[in-house]
């Protein structure tokens, strides 16, 4: 097959920034994506009221000038301190489409994030009221002695302990369990079996395993939170999002930093992955025989999930290679490094397919 033509995708998990570099990032989402969950861990001040909620959609709206049929889904950043009636009332007006749940310190811009998910449970229960999504960074920091939790079993210890005690005390709350990197999420998500409970999947985690990282001549660019896992996590993930199960849909996590953050020791967590990602996911479900897949889970499962109709308008994608070839300038001066981008030429990631 050399074309395939599907309804719009969706972005279920984007980070835009805010300032010069929304204004740099934004047109990538929205020439391939119809929606996007926007990410709300803005710096140095998190989306955690609905002022502020709203303010951030304005500059996004802002910032789209040309773009005028994307559609930005806002998420509230949960603190230990949100307020469950303001969230609650976000959206059922429709303001808010869901709350972002991140464990202080577990990734870019998250020290503000909840510090013991049962300090939530008051919001949990608004939202489950509601009918309001939580979308949940699915990692574990600490054990219950106090003691750091290796960042290659974050995860598992998640699915373990907390995951499974929100879904119990909370029966009919949405959850979408987010940038799955695992066997272990993989196997808890179908054994779920819920229509309650989803989960998002990167192309960086499809694409990448831990020796590739090993490997790597610039490992900064592959460094994101959760770490990319090994071959067979790898493996279980590209299984599971090609395998037509409906719980599983498109979330990039696309993270623009700067290279000034990127090249810096520690590096900065996230991977610019949205100049391509559509393309790139086009290209994994070509890999794994299951083309005629890829609509589901990049344009409708998602969709289904938050109660919303497919998009109409459609995409075409064809077979046709090429690389990319330059980074992305900012007005402020400062430059992206987008996935697959190499000062060497011959170094680019080639991309197989191209939105015609």
């Amino acid at each position: 097959m050399d074309s395939i033509t599907i309804r719009k995708p969706d972005d279920w998990h984007v980070h835009l920034r805010d300032g010069a570099m929304l204004e740099a990032v934004l047109p990538f989402t929205a020439r391939a994506f119809g929606r996007a969950i926007v990410m709300p861990n803005l710096s140095p001040n998190p989306v955690t009221t609905t002022l502020e909620l709203q303010a951030y959609r304005e500059r996004i709206t802002q910032a789209l000038k040309g773009h005028s049929g994307f559609v930005p889904l806002m998420t509230y950043y949960l603190t230990d301190n949100s307020s469950a009636e303001e969230i609650a009332s976000g959206f059922t007006n429709g303001i808010a489409s869901a709350v972002k749940a991140y464990p202080a310190g577990a990734t870019t811009n998250s020290a503000q994030g909840v510090t013991d998910i049962r300090k939530v449970y008051e919001v949990l229960e608004a939202m489950q009221k509601v009918g309001m999504p939580i979308l949940m960074h699915g990692e574990t920091l600490k054990d219950a002695g106090g003691n750091t939790i290796d960042p290659f079993d974050r995860e598992k210890v998640f699915l373990d302990t907390t995951l499974p005690a929100i879904l119990k005390n909370f029966p009919e709350l949405k959850i979408v369990l987010e940038h799955a990197t695992t066997k272990d999420a993989v196997d808890f998500v179908q054994n779920e079996n819920s229509n309650r409970l989803g989960s998002t999947v990167t192309i960086h985690h499809l694409m990448e395993n831990r020796e590739n990282v090993e490997h790597s001549e610039e490992p900064a660019y592959l460094h994101c939170m959760p770490v990319i896992k090994n071959e067979a996590n790898q493996k279980a993930l590209r299984q599971a999002v090609t395998s037509g199960d409906t719980h599983f849909f498109l979330g990039t996590d696309s993270a623009p930093h700067p290279v000034s953050s990127k090249e810096k020791t520690p590096p900065a967590a996230g991977i610019f992955t949205v100049p391509s990602a559509i393309e790139l996911y086009t290209g994994v479900f070509e890999e794994e025989g299951k083309l005629e897949n890829l609509e589901a889970f990049a344009s409708l499962n998602g969709a289904k999930f938050y109660g919303l109709p497919p998009n109409e308008e459609t995409i075409t994608l064809t077979k046709n290679p090429w690389t990319i070839d330059s980074l992305v300038q900012v007005s402020n001066g400062e430059t992206i490094r987008p996935f697959g981008y190499s000062k060497d030429p011959t170094k680019r990631l080639i991309v197989g397919w191209k939105i015609t």
